[in-house]
């Protein structure tokens, strides 16, 4: 088999396992559901991760590089230090409009277990981390005084709004932390 076709059939199987996982959760996303969706074997599947915890590491750490890269490239588009920070928040709205929005898969995942030092939950984390040190950069971009403190208090307005979005269906979770935003950096 050429390396084109291994890492043809790699990224099948994880891309079906990160659509399943985010769709339905780990538990309920079964080597036979994989199997099936993918149009691969368990042998193919088994070929290049160890277990379903492999797999959906992988799958997880896959999707935590292409969404930092996207939140990246939305919120760089903006002209300004005070815009881009409110920017985030603008990415924010047109995910949580798109037909696919499931919330936040670490946030998801990370429920789906209670141990802190679960390999899932410590991605989670690794995620929520990289999403901070962003934030930091952009409040430190900006020069706003104590970015540490903005940053977190930043985070707790994305990851709030997030769930919001998710959890009630409420379209302008969003935009209503972005003006919570704005009230907080005096923008």
């Amino acid at each position: 088999m050429n390396d084109s076709l291994r890492n043809d059939t790699r990224d099948i199987i994880l891309d079906v396992t990160e659509k399943l996982i985010y769709r339905h959760g780990i538990a309920a996303t079964g080597m036979d559901l994989l199997v099936k969706t993918a149009g691969v074997s368990r042998k193919s599947i088994y070929r290049y991760f160890a277990n379903k915890d492999e797999l959906v590491i992988a799958a997880l750490h896959r999707r935590d590089e292409r969404w930092m890269h996207w939140l990246r490239t939305e919120v760089e588009r903006t002209e300004g230090s005070g815009e881009r920070l409110l920017a985030v928040f603008s990415a924010l709205e047109t995910w949580f409009g798109s037909a696919d929005f499931r919330g936040c898969a670490f946030i998801n995942t990370s429920g789906e277990t209670g141990d802190p030092q679960d390999p899932v939950r410590l991605l989670a984390k690794a995620h929520k981390q990289k999403l901070f040190e962003y934030v930091l950069e952009l409040c430190e971009a900006h020069g706003t005084p104590d970015p540490e403190r903005q940053a977190a208090h930043l985070l707790i307005l994305i990851d709030g709004a997030i769930t919001v979005a998710l959890v009630m269906g409420d379209s302008t979770a969003a935009d209503n932390a972005r003006c919570m935003a704005r009230t907080l950096l005096g923008l």
